[in-house]
């Protein structure tokens, strides 16, 4: 059987245990993802239809890479008859829009919903706030915090109102129902009714629960560590009682407790599903001998966690190199110094990252980048977030489904003589109570929208963007704007291009998986592989990548690990788990620093060395000496 050829005996196991309960422990860097893939493959060779699997993962660059893999081992199997259909890989979210579009009668909806982003959810909370006349009395983020976690956990608006007995608690209730009726008035979902209302309908309906049962008979779910109550039951639903469930994860890089990842859904897998089989992947292809060594004895001091000792045959490596910076623009100094070492060695800037707790770090990295002139790329910002892009995909959206968020957004760019009073009037029906200039401007941008709306079914997503795009005014716009300008016009140009991915299917169904696609990006699908830039980011937009070179800064005791009041023995042991991810993402070199004072907010501090770096081992770690004093300052 060739297509066993290249994997470990742990790996074999794995892919041939295709019938019953599996959970697959697989450590970093030890080749999950070919796991998973070739374990589909055996299942197909074995009789399977392809279109009867299900692999759910996070992002959509894990479920891209998951299918463009899939079809090459399928390609590359000449035994195998050619398959008209493949296997559904998809992100937890996007499984969630399917189903709902697929039932959106049964559900009440409309079949192509309109989905929030974090900021249309933030602008509808904000007036939900202020709806409820206790602006600044409430924080609208820690209210939609509450509501996304709570939904998480399958509890509605309504249930928490029931219970909701402190006078907090019941403002927090009354805040969320008018979020929600804000919700239910422009036909829209947010990112966690994508979940709740596909579990909903899965855990309601037997018939439904039985055709998706019936659809995929064998279910595979990455990154298991990181679901939450609701992805955990709608896999569960979905399995039904074949039990063909193939589960892939690490609890040691369960890093997302704050929004909602439930550690405690992979440790209590096999009795969730009895009789399961479990398979420790141990065997690391990425890192040094060094590397790993640091990474199991940091990860060792946690307790809540099954024992696995990650191992290689590659080279020993470099030790980890640390740096007691003065300040964090010594620090920032420092790295650009080791990364102009490495380009000298011949590196690529893209083969480097430079990691940090908190996003606030960049901006003296960022400024150290710029004077050294080294090309970088920080993620977070992502691009569907910029300005004009959003502007652009409103007015698409307000077309096509006439979203309020949409209208509110786009009905003055660029500006056309509808103000707050009048818009309000607009989003509340009450337009015959204008003045007649105003009701003629408002009569003249709806029939702008309804233009848009009629070209959208005659000519493809990128053609169709481009004429919002010089017919909104947008293009003008920007074009007057000889400081920005330029490079906005480039992101709009960029997102037209990313439209014709879509161009070949029918009208226009094309443009609502365009827009449903830009809906459900996520940061790392920021990250252009052809951009040859180092990469600047948080430990935890780093899960899941990996480079030849890792620099984790700001490692002292406040920032990393992160200190909350009244933090728990979880939270703590969530921190070292970060520090784990951070350190695994390197295949040859890491690279630790901290500023023994950094400015925070306006306010310098002095800080200690994190307790990570006495975790690793003094042998495995070398003191880089600051240049400007010409020794070493050695940790105390």
């Amino acid at each position: 059987m060739s297509h066993l050829d290249g994997l470990n005996a742990a790996q074999k196991e794995a892919v041939l245990h295709t019938e019953g309960p599996l959970l697959v422990l697989a450590g970093a860097g030890a080749g999950k993802t070919r796991v998973v893939t070739h374990r589909i493959l055996e299942i197909i060779r074995r009789g399977t239809a392809p279109e009867k699997i299900l692999a759910i993962t996070f992002t959509n660059k894990a479920a891209k890479e998951m299918r463009e893999r899939v079809e090459a081992l399928l390609r590359e199997s000449p035994d195998l008859v050619p398959q008209e259909k493949l296997p559904f890989v998809s992100t937890f979210h996007s499984l969630g829009l399917t189903i709902i579009k697929e039932n959106y009668r049964a559900l009440g909806m409309k079949r192509f919903p309109v989905i929030y982003d974090r900021n249309d959810s933030m602008k509808t909370m904000k007036q939900a706030v202020k709806d409820a006349g206790i602006d600044g009395e409430l924080e609208p983020r820690m209210v939609l915090s509450v509501a996304s976690r709570q939904k998480g956990d399958g509890v509605t608006a309504s249930e928490f109102a029931a219970k909701a007995e402190e006078p907090r608690a019941r403002a927090i209730a009354d805040v969320w129902r008018r979020y929600e009726a804000a919700l239910a008035a422009d036909g829209a979902l947010d990112f966690d009714d994508l979940l709740a209302r596909a579990v909903a309908l899965l855990r309601d309906h037997a018939d439904t629960r039985a055709h998706y049962q019936d659809r995929w008979h064998y279910v595979h779910i990455d990154e298991y560590q990181d679901t939450n109550r609701l992805q955990s039951d709608m896999a569960a639903f979905i399995v039904g009682d074949r039990k063909n469930v193939c589960a892939v994860g690490d609890m040691d890089q369960c890093i997302y407790s704050w929004r909602g990842a439930d550690i405690k859904n992979i440790m209590s897998f096999e009795k969730e599903y009895p009789n399961a089989r479990t398979i420790l992947l141990e065997e690391n292809y990425r890192s040094t001998k060094t590397i790993l060594a640091a990474a199991n004895d940091l990860i060792a001091k946690n307790q809540y966690r099954v024992d696995k000792n990650l191992f290689t045959s590659n080279a020993d490596g470099e030790n980890i190199s640390f740096y007691r910076a003065l300040n964090e623009s010594d620090e920032a100094r420092f790295v650009t110094r080791m990364v102009g070492e490495l380009r000298e060695e011949g590196a690529r800037p893209s083969e480097i990252a430079v990691l940090y707790r908190a996003n606030f770090q960049s901006r003296a990295l960022e400024e150290a980048f710029l004077h050294a002139d080294i090309p970088y790329q920080v993620l977070g910002t992502k691009f569907f977030e910029r300005a004009e892009v959003k502007d652009l995909v409103a007015y698409a959206r307000a077309a096509l489904l006439g979203a309020n968020v949409d209208i509110a957004r786009i009905v003055g760019t660029p500006p056309r003589g509808i103000g707050k009073t009048t818009l309000l009037a607009m989003l509340s029906g009450r337009e015959d109570e204008l003045r007649a200039a105003s009701r003629e401007s408002v009569a003249a941008f709806r029939g702008l929208l309804a233009r848009f709306k009629e070209r959208s079914e005659c000519v493809p997503p990128s053609e169709f963007l481009a004429y919002v795009m010089r017919e909104s005014g947008m293009e003008s716009e920007l074009r007057r704007d000889k400081i920005e300008g330029p490079e906005r016009l480039e992101n709009v140009r960029e997102l037209i291009a990313l439209a014709r991915r879509f161009d070949m299917m029918p009208l226009p169904d094309g443009l609502h998986a365009f827009l449903e696609n830009a809906a459900l990006a996520s940061d790392q699908d920021e990250m252009k592989d052809e951009q040859d830039a180092v990469r600047l980011m948080t430990v935890h937009a780093s899960k899941g990548l990996e480079f030849p070179y890792v620099f984790i800064t700001g490692l002292e005791e406040g920032l990393f690990p992160y200190s909350r009041d009244g933090g728990s023995a979880e939270d703590k042991e969530e921190e070292r788990r970060l520090m784990y991810v951070a350190i695994t993402r390197a295949q040859k070199r890491v690279f630790c620093s901290m500023a023994s004072m950094r400015t925070v907010f306006g306010t310098q501090s002095f800080s200690e060395p994190s307790q990570f770096l006495a975790d690793i081992p003094p042998e495995l770690m070398t003191e880089e000496a600051p240049r400007r004093l010409g020794k070493t300052i050695y940790l105390s």
